[in-house]
């Protein structure tokens, strides 16, 4: 079928409606962003704005290859202990530090960690630590855990493989003919950026970070003993026929069912209206030590009717413990249903509660588990050390101590160190050296093989390629040409400052509500664009995407780190506006100044 051949304005609608249709799909979030940002890839390819061999060419950019290959050495990193040293070292000194020593030990940690690698791992590991940090140091985990993630993104800006954005950046202003960024080119401006945010959250932070209770805080005795005890229902019970309610199993005596359990699968979802068969097994929690006395005998009379003998018959009682764990970008629950997810089956572990975005929002049968959701659990100690160990969820209750594979850690920290060096000695680029050293870290046991292809977040680079496309598709089909026209005609006759002040803006606002990675590679041709019909030099102008497209501070949902943060901390929402936004607008002006000094506009 010959491709289609639109006119040259139609074209320019159509890319900018798609533009417009992915970020509106983005905020949204009915269709996970992989998702849209390919479909936007698919339309463009079957309305001919690019040809197969446009649309396959994206395939072929070094920067998702290379944030690819980075996923797999920050998984190295992670697996041979060397963020957890890092962490535990912050926890074991902080006896004698106060609140706002801590708040700066922590940020600058992960500052250095964030400079080498993934940010996403790092958060997820150090948020129990940071929770600990906050017990020693006698304040709450809200006042610290703004802060880890905001220090990632700080980290991250400061060298060119810290975060996937300027890998990105760099990657499509290449394909522009704009020379490559070094490994360290952007590292005197971004650590400026870090030292003024840093001195921000430690003073600012005092008075604007809230104090919040987690959500193992918010459940009423929740740190009490508990026991819960499987009961079958014999095919002569007096309990068949009968609902829950009617069973005598009431909260005032002591007792509530959590589930029931009939041919192996949970009704826990019709707990309301379910009449009891034989066969049965009801799941009851109890904070009381007369739940042991069900272990013993199966005729207690505990039902509301008849006194008949073997009402019920115990399978067993266990005593359990309640904790705090979230949603990992990897975990295998994410897109699962709450009932039916496997946590009961496979550990014995009930889900007793679940927030999202500062909200309660039950554990309903139609409810899904999503990236950064925070979920009470109950269960064995073994059942919940085991899933734990299995990466279902991160532990916010305390620290997990896998077996780590130390033996290793120097030879995962030197494969990252030698790709900064020679990356920045010019004896490869990034790409080749980065999956040389991830294949090493692979081969020398650092990481094995199942780990690494887990250690790839395949989404991201889903989303990365549909955005490629769409970056591709502006400049072929004119629709960039047209923006940077309009852009650039009322702002012609002003300093370049002060269109440098706009494409950092316009890409601040635009990061904060999609995705810092989708915006950086709609954006960096723009910008380059603007440079060239100004006559001014491009690359500050990129840089100015590359900052602005990361700090992203305002809202929970326009970065990974904050998300996972968003319920872990017990925020509100505007919790992040009433710190982040001063943030911004800070980073916007020191910008103003090093982008300049250091990459002149003329």
């Amino acid at each position: 079928m010959p491709e289609l051949a639109l006119p040259e304005p139609v074209q320019i609608a159509l890319v900018l409606s798609l533009i417009g249709l992915v970020f509106v799909g983005f905020a949204r979030e009915k269709l996970p962003a992989d998702v849209i940002a390919l479909l936007a890839m698919s339309a463009l390819l079957l309305f001919g704005v690019l040809s197969v061999d446009e649309t396959l060419s994206v395939f072929s950019n070094a920067a998702p290859i290379t944030i690819g290959a980075m996923f797999v050495l920050s998984a190295a990193l992670e697996r041979t202990g060397v963020i957890g040293v890092a962490g535990n070292a912050i926890v074991r000194m902080s006896k004698r530090w106060g609140p706002l020593a801590a708040v700066a030990a922590l940020m600058a940690t992960v500052i250095g960690l964030s400079a080498f690698m993934n940010n996403t791992p790092i958060v997820v590991i150090l948020i129990p630590v940071a929770i600990r940090l906050s017990q020693s140091v006698g304040t709450v985990p809200s006042k610290l855990l703004i802060p880890l993630s905001f220090a990632s993104i700080f980290g991250g800006m400061t060298t060119l493989i810290g975060t996937s954005t300027n890998l990105l950046v760099d990657g499509v202003a290449q394909e522009r003919e704009l020379a490559a960024f070094g490994m360290f080119e952007m590292s005197g401006a971004a650590l400026c950026l870090a030292l003024a945010g840093t001195v921000y959250m430690v003073l600012a932070g005092r008075w604007l970070l809230p104090e919040r209770d987690s959500l193992a805080a918010l459940l009423p005795s929740s740190s009490s003993r508990r026991f819960v005890a499987q009961l079958l229902i014999p095919v002569d019970s007096v309990l068949v026929g009968k609902t829950i309610k009617e069973t005598g199993f009431s909260p005032e005596k002591g007792f509530t069912v959590i589930d029931v359990m009939r041919e192996n699968r949970s009704r826990r979802h019709q707990l309301s209206t379910l009449t009891l068969q034989g066969g049965d097994r009801l799941v009851i929690r109890s904070p009381v030590s007369e739940m042991l006395s069900l272990r013993e005998a199966g005729d207690v009379n505990i039902g509301s009717g008849s006194g008949s003998a073997h009402a019920i018959e115990p399978v067993q009682a266990t005593e359990t413990r309640t904790m705090e764990g979230v949603v990992g970008p990897e975990s295998r629950l994410i897109g699962r249903p709450i009932i039916g997810a496997g946590l009961v089956r496979l550990y014995g572990v009930y889900a007793i509660a679940i927030h999202r975005r500062g909200a309660n929002i039950g554990t309903g049968e139609n409810i899904r588990f999503d990236t950064g959701d925070t979920v009470l659990v109950e269960g064995p100690p073994a059942g919940l050390r085991q899933m734990f160990d299995d990466g279902m969820l991160s532990n916010l209750t305390e620290t997990t101590e896998r077996p780590m594979r130390r033996d290793k850690a120097p030879i995962a920290a030197g494969a990252v160190v030698l790709v900064m060096l020679l990356a920045a000695l010019g004896v490869m680029p990034i790409a080749g050296l980065a999956l040389i050293a991830a294949a090493s870290v692979i081969a020398l046991g650092c990481i094995d093989h199942q780990e690494a292809y887990k250690a790839i977040q395949w989404d991201i680079l889903m989303l990365i390629f549909g955005m490629l496309a769409l970056g591709q598709a502006l400049e072929t089909s004119g629709a960039g040409e047209f923006l940077v026209s309009g852009i650039a005609s009322p702002l012609g006759h002003l300093p370049p400052i002060v269109t440098l002040a706009a494409v950092y803006l316009i890409t601040s606002a635009l990061t904060e509500f999609v995705s810092n990675n989708a915006t950086a590679i709609l954006m960096t041709p723009i910008a380059i664009g603007l440079a060239a019909t100004l006559g001014a030099d491009a690359r500050p102008f990129v840089v100015a995407v590359m900052f602005a497209a990361s700090a992203s501070f305002a809202t929970p949902i326009g970065y990974q780190t904050n998300t996972l943060v968003y319920t872990a901390g017990g925020y509100k929402f505007t919790d992040f506006t009433k710190i982040g936004l001063p943030l911004n607008l800070l980073f916007f002006a020191v910008s103003m100044l090093v982008i300049p000094a250091f990459w002149p506009l003329g």
